[in-house]
């Protein structure tokens, strides 16, 4: 399923994915805050984790037991910092004098544990791909928490930088886990493509995919253009996202391409 947003965001809160209606089973619910020079917004809940997300600006962000200025020029080329706070728990957020843009995410937990800022330095960032495929799936992974840094969560937060012309989420992978994927583009006119399943989709600035159970999901972005992308999965019960579930799930029949190169056609020259 894809939602597309063409215009800027609307100051205040964007709700993008809800626990209610068509896409209640992604279980999360997911949407953008922007903020001008001074405003402030405050969240709270009785049951829901939520995370906070820094997308661009400068903000002053608080919660019970802490208090931070954090600031991101851009997306593309600054890890974030990411806020993740259990329930029970108030988030204050006022922006500085160039605003400020966050990403929400928010799911129910009933379990209670320590809030934590992550900064742009414990967000790790990789290149994922590197040294394979002859280079054409490189791309910058940065995970902001998962079950290494933060299992009492049931979220999984992180983002990738898709490089000009080379593909992500590849090989073609899948994992019963919901997972919402939301873009941005750098010019602002880019775009990418990707297949949900079988259903292929031109990605274009501030899309977003919802991705269930089963399906595939590799992307490509086109020559010329970066693609950011905002990756949330939410834990099953019973079952995280990750090495101890055996997730992602690689689909067989293009696992051999992480394997030597010299089995990659190339044209003679």
């Amino acid at each position: 399923m894809q939602f597309h947003h063409k215009p800027p965001f609307s100051r205040g809160y964007t709700a993008l994915v809800s626990r209610s209606g068509p896409t209640a089973d992604m279980l999360m619910d997911f949407g953008v805050l922007v903020l001008k020079p001074g405003e402030e917004w405050t969240s709270s809940s009785k049951t829901d984790e939520q995370c906070w997300l820094l997308a661009r600006g400068l903000a002053e962000i608080a919660w019970d037991g802490g208090r931070q200025t954090i600031e991101r020029p851009n997306l593309f080329d600054y890890s974030p910092w990411c806020l993740s706070v259990p329930r029970n728990n108030t988030v204050s957020l006022k922006a500085g004098s160039r605003g400020a843009e966050f990403y929400y995410t928010a799911t129910d937990n009933p379990k209670d544990f320590a809030s934590k800022l992550y900064t742009p330095e414990e967000c790790r960032s990789e290149f994922r791909g590197e040294g394979t495929m002859r280079e054409t799936s490189t791309r910058i992974v940065r995970t902001c928490f998962d079950d290494a840094n933060r299992s009492e969560s049931n979220l999984v937060i992180g983002e990738v930088i898709g490089v000009p012309g080379k593909w992500s989420s590849y090989p073609p992978h899948h994992h019963p886990q919901p997972e919402i994927y939301h873009y941005r583009f750098l010019p602002e006119q880019g775009f990418g493509l990707t297949a949900i399943g079988d259903t292929p989709y031109i990605i274009k600035d501030k899309d977003t995919i919802l991705i269930r159970e089963g399906e595939v999901h590799p992307h490509v972005t086109a020559p010329g253009y970066a693609m950011w992308y905002l990756w949330a999965i939410r834990h099953l019960d019973g079952a995280h996202y990750g090495p101890a579930t055996n997730t992602p799930i690689f689909a067989d029949e293009h696992k051999w391409v992480t394997g030597g190169e010299n089995n990659i056609w190339q044209p003679a020259r």
